[in-house]
């Protein structure tokens, strides 16, 4: 019976190495980004507590709501991420697949 064949399901082709090598650059600056806000919020709790019980918006302290918004913009990164990261970079290549000198 066709479609009941047990093997993996491989990808029609491989990505270039400019794609990877764009992809892993976007995902390090996008995990430095999240490294510094969450950085921010640990070093709130550990020099600044009494500042982290700041109510801030609709009876809510600060540490909640940064809370919050940490996972938000994770959310957020993530989305980022997906988007940027779904377009392959075109390499120069001629009609039989070897790259142009």
């Amino acid at each position: 019976m066709a479609g009941f064949d047990h093997g993996p399901n491989e990808p029609e082709e491989e990505e270039s190495l400019e794609t990877i090598s764009r992809n892993t650059r976007l995902g390090l600056i996008l995990f430095v980004v999240y490294l510094i806000l969450y950085g921010g919020f640990v070093f709130l709790n550990t020099f600044s507590p009494a500042r982290m019980e700041l109510v801030v918006v609709a009876g809510l302290n600060l540490a909640i709501v940064y809370g919050f918004m940490l996972i938000i913009a994770a959310f957020v990164l993530a989305l980022i991420y997906g988007w940027m990261c779904r377009n392959e970079i075109d390499s120069p290549t001629t009609e039989n697949g070897e790259a142009k000198s």
